[in-house]
């Protein structure tokens, strides 16, 4: 029996295999106590009215093994939008199985399918088997731009 790498869209009755994913996704990136998700607020955000981020979900031989977030975002200078993936995360024990790379074809064709300028993501700069997997596939790391983030108090003051 041959195994297969299967990429189907996430339903809303995947909130909890989402949730279980992100959670785990945390813990390597030793930020676990940073989620703030539950799979009400998956549900919500991901499949209620009016979202524009989408997941996915890689199965093995019919068993789910990782999956992948992503939305659209645009670039003025190419006046088109973009495919930004948000996570994507692979089950330990299925690594080197190819499913990463089926996701990252996956976006890729749907970022070609919707007309996308680019296809983006970032990566942590101590995570070396993902920056050397990315760097394998001929994406390229953006060096010349600086990631800024607003939350907390810092989010609130600004607003006001």
């Amino acid at each position: 029996m041959v195994s297969s790498i299967n990429i189907r869209n996430a339903g809303i009755e995947d909130s909890g295999l989402i949730l279980r994913y992100i959670t785990e996704l945390a813990r390597y990136e030793k930020a676990e106590s940073e989620v703030k998700a539950c799979e009400e607020t998956i549900k919500s955000s991901l499949f209620g009215p009016g979202t524009v981020t989408r997941a996915l979900i890689c199965e093995y031989d019919n068993e789910p093994i990782g999956f992948a977030v992503y939305f659209f975002n645009y670039s003025t200078w190419l006046a088109k939008q973009g495919l930004y993936l948000e996570d994507l995360y692979i089950t330990p024990e299925y690594r080197g199985y190819g499913g990463g790379k089926a996701l990252l074809r996956h976006l890729a064709r749907i970022a070609l399918d919707t007309n996308c300028g680019r296809f983006e993501w970032s990566v942590l700069d101590w995570n070396k088997p993902a920056i050397d997997f990315y760097d394998g596939l001929g994406a390229k790391p953006q060096n010349e731009w600086i990631g800024y983030r607003l939350t907390g108090k810092a989010l609130l003051d600004l607003a006001q």
